[in-house]
């Protein structure tokens, strides 16, 4: 089950992995469309569970409560062997609890939660439903053993990614006309964040176009979010680059925010994935996200870190400058943004902590989408090393 794009991208790299090691694999669950490109249906449309924050989850609470108890209906009549949940775990736990007493299955997580961050009690009550963790960073795994999980650190699939070379990067300004300083804007791909930042970002935009008048700015849009953003940018200065998937494809379109990014002198940059993205393209950036009012007091009553950047966490400094909740603000985002641009060496601190993060997420190593495979595989009894079909414990061999 994935819930949002950074799911469906580790879920289409899982099944890529689980088809090496298990070529008898079946497949049922809820997948975005990089897993359905690999093969798999889905019981509704992945998009309907992409909501973050408390205010923007209350309109859709009942609908949300029906999604989890028609998913749980379905998994515990297909009676499957393994139960995988991607991320969204308020979405995918309250299945694994519904549906568990019902089917013999192994339940697995995939994504430690953030208990690091915030609500570490949440891991012991994760334990209750969940048999074994893949996690995505190293420092997690005795998080969940010490609550009772076996945990597997498979690494990040963002470190293992082919990234633009000196020639792709310099063929996309040369495309786009991008001979003065670039920067690349990643709003996000959820609709609610996406509606709150964009005004932001294209405050900045108008800053940052009257201090530096040849400046060209790229903004990669989520498909699901990709008609939002188009509106809003067309009212930006400077003859805004927008790469639209609804025009390219999912596929070229992906290539091209590859190029963008790596391309770029800089980028502004909402909170999340995409913060590794562009550490693995070695791009400075700045972070700037806000949160609804009454989510934002909740969420910064229970927070146990000072940043919500992933790579300021895994430096343990806040490398990557944020504007966060109430300094979510043009007039301070806008000239953190401009240092970046105006002097190359501003981001050289960022280039060498993105270097040090992408070697310890699994650089150089085996895709994560095949050790989280064999992880899960192992944990059936099977060797992933000699054997090519599980077992079933309880159809065979699904």
């Amino acid at each position: 089950m994935a819930g949002e794009p950074s799911g469906d991208d580790l879920g289409a790299a899982l099944i890529g992995g689980l088809r090496r090691v298990a070529p008898n694999l079946e497949l049922k669950g809820i997948a975005g469309p990089k897993m359905r490109a690999r093969g798999m249906d889905t019981l509704f449309p992945m998009d309907e569970l992409s909501v973050l924050g408390l205010m923007e989850v209350l309109p859709k609470y009942f609908h949300l409560k029906r999604r989890i108890r028609e998913t749980a209906e379905a998994a515990a009549a297909w009676r499957p062997d393994v139960v995988v949940g991607i991320d969204s775990p308020d979405f995918c736990l309250r299945v694994q609890r519904l549906a568990r007493p019902r089917a013999r299955f192994r339940s697995v997580h995939y994504v430690a939660p953030t208990v690091w961050a915030w609500r570490p009690g949440r891991a012991r009550k994760m334990a209750e439903v969940i048999d074994h963790v893949l996690a995505l960073y190293p420092f997690e795994p005795p998080h969940m053993t010490d609550a009772g999980m076996e945990c597997d650190f498979v690494g990040h699939p963002v470190a293992v990614r082919p990234v633009p070379g000196e020639e792709e990067t310099a063929a996309f300004r040369r495309d786009f006309e991008a001979g003065g300083p670039l920067l690349c804007v990643l709003p996000g791909s959820r609709r609610g964040e996406v509606s709150r930042l964009l005004p932001i970002f294209g405050a900045v935009a108008d800053r940052l176009a009257g201090w530096i008048p040849d400046l060209r700015i790229v903004v990669p849009a989520a498909a699901p979010v990709a008609e939002m953003i188009a509106e809003a940018v067309a009212g930006w200065p400077g003859r805004p680059i927008l790469i639209d998937p609804r025009v390219l494809g999912e596929a070229e379109s992906n290539a091209l925010k590859m190029d963008a990014m790596a391309a770029a002198d800089a980028a502004l940059a909402a909170s999340g994935t995409v913060s590794l993205e562009l550490a693995a393209v070695e791009t400075p950036a700045v972070v700037a996200y806000d949160l609804n009012p009454i989510t934002r007091a909740i969420v910064k009553r229970l927070l146990l870190v000072n940043s919500v950047t992933l790579l300021n966490i895994i430096e343990g400094e806040l490398v990557i400058p944020e504007f966060l909740g109430r300094s979510c603000d043009p007039d301070l985002i806008a000239p953190a943004v401009a240092g970046l641009l105006r002097d190359p060496a501003a981001g050289d601190a960022q280039r060498a902590a993105m270097r040090r993060a992408m070697d310890g997420l699994g650089r150089g190593g085996e895709d994560p989408g095949l050790r989280a495979a064999r992880a899960i595989v192992r944990s059936l009894g099977v060797d992933p090393g000699t054997e090519r079909s599980i077992p079933g414990t309880s159809r065979g061999d699904a």
